[in-house]
């Protein structure tokens, strides 16, 4: 394909069949192709698998070319492969907690640290239905300047909807150690840096954002700074939203234990797809 393409796993599972929908769909607001994968141990066993894939893609989206091949090896090299050059590359998960949901999101983590691109991850109870998500707004993770490309994205996403993104820049001052209030004036050195540091903090997507903005005026932006743990404060702010975005900050193919723990957790309980946006830092 030579226009844009976005690649999907396939297995014949439904929450690969949920990832398939999904990933028909963001092909077809994309205006772009869509590639099929099906890793296996033999590749005669995927024909059926890929024939029906392909079938229920032109039923769902007629107008979106569609590719299928299928690929001796593992999902993970197989996915990371394809991806490259891909605008997108959608996978599924079984749903909530388990172990079998935790092993399907260890898969998805170790794909993120080799993907080429944005992957978007669909967990099996996510409804496949198109309109399920209509209007909902784009919700946005922010940490600070490292994560540009996940803005970039979202702010992408938000446009393609039509709908508002919302940003959740989480922050905290562990590495400031004010005296105690009870015990010190409100105008003391220690107080006053602390108050300086949450100033500074809560203008992070002010300045981060503005840039963006102006290059997307038709998106209407939310932005909130929040003192807690960026997992649940983006577990809760997922409620509602069509798709979540988070930077994935990589260190030669590897997590951070911190974004490792917000990803785990969007992976197993967001109420929306999870979009990581791979970032080498």
């Amino acid at each position: 394909m030579n226009l844009p393409y976005v690649v999907v796993g396939v297995d014949g599972s439904l929450h690969a069949v949920r990832a398939l929908d999904r990933a028909a769909d963001e092909a077809a607001r994309r205006d772009a192709g869509l590639r099929l994968v099906y890793a296996v141990p033999d590749s005669d066993e995927a024909e059926p698998i890929l024939a029906s894939a392909v079938a229920r893609v032109h039923a769902r989206r007629p107008g979106v070319p569609v590719a299928a091949k299928a690929v001796q090896g593992g999902a993970v090299k197989a996915l990371s492969d394809e991806s490259e050059g891909a605008a997108l590359t959608v996978v599924g998960t079984r749903g909530f907690g388990g172990i079998g949901g935790t092993l399907l999101g260890s898969v998805s983590l170790r794909l993120a640290a080799h993907v080429h691109g944005p992957l978007m991850v669909v967990r099996g109870d996510h409804p496949s239905d198109a309109t399920s998500d209509a209007g909902c707004d784009v919700l946005l993770g922010l940490q600070g300047d490292t994560d540009a490309d996940a803005a970039v994205y979202a702010f992408e996403e938000a446009e393609r909807r039509g709908v508002w993104l919302r940003v959740v820049h989480s922050w905290d001052h562990r590495h400031i150690t004010p005296e105690l209030p009870s015990l010190v004036p409100a105008t003391s050195p220690g107080q006053q840096s602390l108050a300086q540091y949450e100033r500074s903090e809560e203008a992070v997507p002010r300045f981060s954002l503005a840039r963006l903005q102006a290059q997307h005026p038709k998106v209407g932006v939310d932005a909130r700074s929040v003192r807690t743990g960026p997992a649940q404060a983006l577990l809760e702010a997922s409620e509602g939203a069509s798709v979540v975005v988070i930077g994935a900050h990589r260190r030669s193919g590897r997590f951070t234990p911190h974004l490792g723990s917000v990803a785990h957790t969007l992976l197993h309980h967001s109420h929306c797809p999870v979009v990581l946006v791979p970032t080498d830092s």
